[in-house]
C-alpha cells in the first residue's frame, strides 16, 4: 500500500502492476478513483461511489489526472468529467 497527499490530506493508495499499465486505486472515506482496470459497470452495479482515470502509469501521474468516468453515486455527490482527482476525492470525503 501507498499513500497519496493533496495538501496535507492523505489517501490510502494501492498500486500494482498486473499488465501493460498499473492497476491504481485511491481510496477516500465513502468512494474512491480508480484507473480504468477497474470495470465502471460493475461499480455501478454494487452501488459503489466511483469515479475513473486513465492512462496513468504512476502515482504522481494519478493526481495530475482528470476524471473521465464516474458511477451515478459519484454524480450525486457532484463528481462529474473533467474534475481534478483532489476534487473528487474531497467530495467523496464528505458525501
Amino acid at each position: 500500500m501507498d499513500e497519496v497527499s493533496f495538501d496535507g490530506k492523505s489517501y490510502i493508495a494501492l498500486k500494482h502492476n498486473i499488465g501493460n499499465l498499473p492497476l491504481i486505486v485511491v481510496k477516500a472515506k465513502n468512494g474512491y478513483v480508480a484507473c480504468s482496470y477497474i470495470d465502471k459497470s460493475t461499480a455501478e452495479k454494487v452501488g459503489d461511489i466511483a469515479a475513473f482515470v486513465s492512462g496513468v502509469k504512476e502515482l504522481e501521474d494519478f493526481k495530475k489526472a482528470k476524471i473521465r468516468h464516474t458511477t451515478t453515486w459519484a454524480e450525486d455527490l457532484g463528481i462529474r468529467e473533467g474534475m481534478s482527482v483532489k476534487k473528487a476525492l474531497e467530495l467523496m470525503d464528505l458525501g
